[in-house]
């Protein structure tokens, strides 16, 4: 089952709202630009840092037979 995680970069802001609210720290803070990257592939999808973010720029995609 495929779980990802898209990111909007250019919606993305310089917070870490979603960071912070991550339970498995697969988010973190790029140096660079200041915004959310994920750091490892692999992730629960389970959707608190798409509830989070003030920018709406995180998007969870889970399969249909999984909600």
């Amino acid at each position: 089952m495929l779980l990802t995680t898209f990111f909007t970069h250019h919606l993305l802001a310089a917070c870490t709202a979603c960071i912070e609210v991550c339970p498995l720290d697969v988010l973190a803070k790029n140096p660079e630009t200041g915004k959310a990257y994920m750091k490892y592939d692999e992730h629960w999808c389970c959707v608190p840092c798409e509830k989070e973010c003030l920018t709406n720029a995180i998007t969870v995609q889970i399969p249909f037979l999984s909600r």
